[in-house]
């Protein structure tokens, strides 16, 4: 195994060389541009923007602008017009040596950005993903066990309406019963904030926590539950008819050790290949739940850096969750070990 995960990693490396190149490039040439946003600026003067171009290391080839994103600059001495590279680019270590350079809007370091709404996105997403597995695995079992049942049904029903709709229909409808149409009967206040990871101003509390958790919460897991307990639920009914669950149902096993111990080790292997894809989001989080409720997180970090033009925390971020989805890939590969005896990758060439 350590031999498989030791490859697995070096041949991670050309991959994410290979993404990088082609997102930098990808990044660069779309219309627009970091200064697009002071073209309308009356404050900005063709001289202005030329200086501007040379502060960003905009007015180099692209090339070379990867270079010394890639590996930074401390191997040049002059520019390609002679002048000081600090003037132009200042000293940059590369992404190489963890310098993702600064963000265009902030002047703040990209991974500093990133750093402060990480957290943030992890709180969310790990708290969604929680409910979402304690929600979306008896569901299955139990849609799976009970087939054709009453519950079946309201299950399937629920989970073909659950994966069709979207995320930013379903969080508008939620604000608008929950926050513009009822209140607390005791306070008066909305019954639920619309927005924020707490309320402005006040002493910190488990419940207001909470309360700002809802409706983001329900508005990512509804897909999610309504998908997984779907799949499991299929994997279920495979599993339940193989001649090993006979088996152990003749040896006089119990119904909760044959379901759990058994037929779910195995029906939940295909779903960790599902799970593994879905990895990422902990760390780039929902666009469309950051947006609707405010939340300061990755997703509205990458909106606010794609509307912007801000590359370097753009790709920063994309580079990033690159990477996340290889290992993420890597740990699913690991898990189909433990879950299945019968696959040995310290065999595997």
């Amino acid at each position: 195994m350590g031999q498989y995960v030791a490859r697995r990693l070096l041949q991670a490396i050309p991959m994410l060389f290979l993404i990088s190149v082609v997102l930098f490039f990808l990044v660069n040439i779309a219309p627009g541009g970091p200064l697009a946003g002071y073209s309308q600026s009356r404050h900005i003067n063709p001289e202005r923007a030329e200086m501007l171009k040379r502060q960003f290391g905009l007015d180099k080839p692209l090339p070379l602008q990867y270079l010394i994103w890639l590996i930074g600059n401390d191997w040049m001495k002059v520019d390609a017009d002679g002048d000081g590279i600090a003037e132009s680019y200042g000293q940059r270590k590369g992404i190489l040596r963890g310098d993702f350079g600064f963000s265009f809007q902030t002047r703040r370091p990209a991974l500093e950005e990133i750093a402060d709404r990480l957290p943030n996105t992890i709180y969310l997403m790990g708290v969604t993903l929680a409910v979402v597995a304690v929600l979306a695995i008896p569901i299955g079992v139990i849609s799976a066990v009970k087939q054709y049942s009453a519950f079946d049904i309201v299950v399937t029903t629920f989970s073909f309406v659950g994966q069709a709709i979207p995320e930013f229909w379903l969080g508008l409808i939620l604000i608008l019963i929950f926050y513009a149409t009822l209140n607390n009967p005791f306070t008066g206040e909305p019954l639920l904030p619309a927005g924020g990871m707490q309320t402005l101003g006040a002493e910190f509390s488990i419940w207001d926590r909470i309360r700002h958790l809802i409706l983001p919460v329900t508005t990512g897991m509804v897909g999610w539950v309504a998908w997984y307990s779907r799949f499991l639920r299929s994997g279920m009914l495979d599993v339940l008819h193989m001649d090993y669950i006979r088996t152990a149902r003749a040896k006089g096993l119990s119904e909760r050790v044959v379901l759990y111990r058994h037929a779910l080790k195995n029906a939940i292997i295909p779903l960790v290949t599902i799970f593994a894809l879905d990895l990422p989001y902990i760390f780039a989080g929902s666009l469309y739940v950051e947006l609707l409720f405010s939340w300061p997180g990755m997703g509205r970090l990458y909106y606010q850096a794609a509307t912007r033009r801000d590359y370097p925390v753009l790709l920063a971020i994309l580079i990033i969750e690159a990477g996340v989805i290889i290992i993420s890939n890597l740990i699913a590969d690991i898990l189909y070990a433990y879950l299945d005896p019968r696959i040995r990758y310290d065999r595997a060439r």
